[in-house]
């Protein structure tokens, strides 16, 4: 891969225009909307995981923490930076793909805000941010908890939360755009569909990339390439020794370069040990979406994780 100027939390705090901001979530969507069809959730999606270049090129990185959905093995709930862990990881309850779009939903709060949403000391501070800020769920919600984490969570103090004009009013967002007509309304409904905490009505990635803040920059050469290719699904079951992984990474890595030497792959990803997603070049060479400059060198933040309830930051660089 080649080398890219920044990770998002040295992004973070940028005064982004709508372009920039809806172009970076479109190329985070496509990379996960990929990984997905190939039957991946990546589980642990957060700033320090997403690097950039200076003309808005985006990556997905670290897969250490990545799984194939369809794996016989535990999903275990230690997983997910504790500050974009959804509430299906948090309450220990089985979860799926859109695990992914809550991490997402929260990557794109701080982008508004400048800072985390939902900053939880530990697991069960987490749960209590995010009910303080969204509201208590529904009682339908509850009773697809397990007996013990549920009689938790009613026994918590009940919040009305607020509404999502509150939580990132007009302020926080840049001017409307004139060139592409993106709005800070359309910004705030798309966090609204991806910040749900009954994730069986939160809004799929497929649905996402067809939101208005997003479809504009809609490719269907990118959207609806195919997926990588995983030619062994059930690697992750086996046991191997330190030796046998670097032999199946080493003849990974020879098969990745034989397809680039070949022309088969072009700058997408064909399988999951080589699973970077590669964004595509902005469509507008005439917005100002092309130039991010003068970002900071400052160190990433340090990953944090720990167990669900179940199993009971630091500056951000800048750039103007």
């Amino acid at each position: 891969m080649e080398l890219m100027d920044a990770n998002l939390c040295q992004v973070i705090q940028m005064e982004l225009d709508h372009e920039r901001l809806s172009y970076l979530l479109y190329q985070m969507l496509c990379g996960i909307k990929h990984l997905h069809a190939a039957g991946i959730i990546h589980r642990d999606l957060k700033p320090s995981n997403i690097v950039v270049k200076s003309d808005c090129t985006l990556k997905i990185l670290d897969f250490g923490l990545a799984r194939t959905a369809a794996t016989g093995l535990l999903m275990t709930p230690y997983v997910v930076t504790r500050y974009y862990r959804a509430p299906e990881v948090i309450l220990g309850m089985g979860y799926q793909a859109n695990v992914d779009v809550w991490s997402i939903g929260c990557i794109m709060a701080e982008m508004v805000r400048g800072s985390v949403l939902f900053p939880g000391t530990d697991h069960i501070d987490q749960w209590n941010k995010v009910i303080e800020q969204l509201g208590t769920p529904s009682q339908e919600f509850l009773m697809k908890l397990n007996q013990s984490v549920r009689t938790y969570v009613e026994n918590r103090p009940r919040y009305a939360g607020y509404s999502f004009e509150k939580l990132f009013p007009d302020v926080l967002f840049p001017a409307d755009s004139e060139h592409n007509k993106l709005k800070a309304s359309q910004a705030r409904d798309l966090l609204s569909k991806m910040l749900v905490i009954d994730a069986s009505k939160r809004i799929s990635v497929d649905e996402a990339l067809q939101h208005p803040y997003i479809n504009v920059w809609y490719d269907p050469a990118e959207v609806e390439a195919p997926p990588p290719l995983i030619t062994d699904k059930q690697l992750d079951e086996r046991e191997h020794t330190v030796e046998e992984w670097k032999e199946l990474i080493y003849k990974e890595v020879l098969d990745w370069e034989e397809r680039m030497k070949n022309g088969v792959i072009r700058g997408q990803p064909a399988s999951l040990g080589a699973a970077v997603i590669n964004g595509s070049q902005h469509p507008s060479s005439s917005s100002s979406v092309n130039d991010v400059s003068s970002m900071s060198t400052d160190p990433t933040l340090a990953s944090d994780t720990d167990s669900s309830l179940e199993t009971s930051a630091g500056p951000l660089g800048c750039c103007r």
